[in-house]
């Protein structure tokens, strides 16, 4: 897999209207926001800085009118961690505008099988996350631009088997 010499922050830093994220994990608790996730898990509320500093780039992008959106692909039971994810780190970046939708594949075939996790930004920059299959991070890989129209047709075909997070939580949420 050839690779830009462009980081993810770079592309954070610089697209100019949209940013796309397809999750597909059930369990990214090794990678990133631990001890919250073992509050979540204790039962304590959920900290009032919770996410801040990611709620606060948010709002850096979407005030300028960019759109930050991402589709979670997933089945029921959902795990203690996607209960978490969702519960507090969706619901929190909503706040900042993020937007979310969940494509459930629980009683369905998967329409995107063996697809990464990746962002894409402004339909030509995509970088796929890395993980090891306890969902720790790895890093991100930037593709060259000529793979970006095979990642935007991901992102189209994952949005239109996906509904908004919130019409989706109001029927399966913890």
């Amino acid at each position: 897999m050839t690779t830009s010499s462009k980081t993810l922050g770079d592309l954070f830093d610089s697209f100019e209207y949209e940013a796309f994220r397809l999750e597909t994990l059930d369990d990214y608790s090794k990678s990133g926001n631990v001890d919250a996730y073992h509050a979540y898990l204790a039962g304590e509320p959920q900290p009032d800085d919770y996410n801040a500093g990611w709620v606060e780039e948010l709002r850096s992008h979407t005030e300028k009118g960019k759109r930050v959106y991402r589709v979670h692909l997933l089945s029921r039971p959902l795990t203690d961690y996607l209960c978490f994810e969702l519960g507090w780190g969706y619901r929190k970046n909503m706040t900042g505008g993020e937007e979310f939708f969940i494509l459930d594949i629980t009683d369905k075939p998967n329409p995107l099988p063996g697809v990464p996790d990746f962002w894409c930004f402004d339909s030509k920059s995509v970088a796929v996350m890395n993980y090891d299959g306890a969902g720790k991070y790895l890093g991100s890989q930037v593709l060259e631009p000529d793979r970006a129209a095979e990642f935007v047709r991901y992102r189209d075909t994952a949005l239109a088997h996906a509904e908004p997070f919130t019409e989706w939580w109001a029927k399966y949420g913890a």
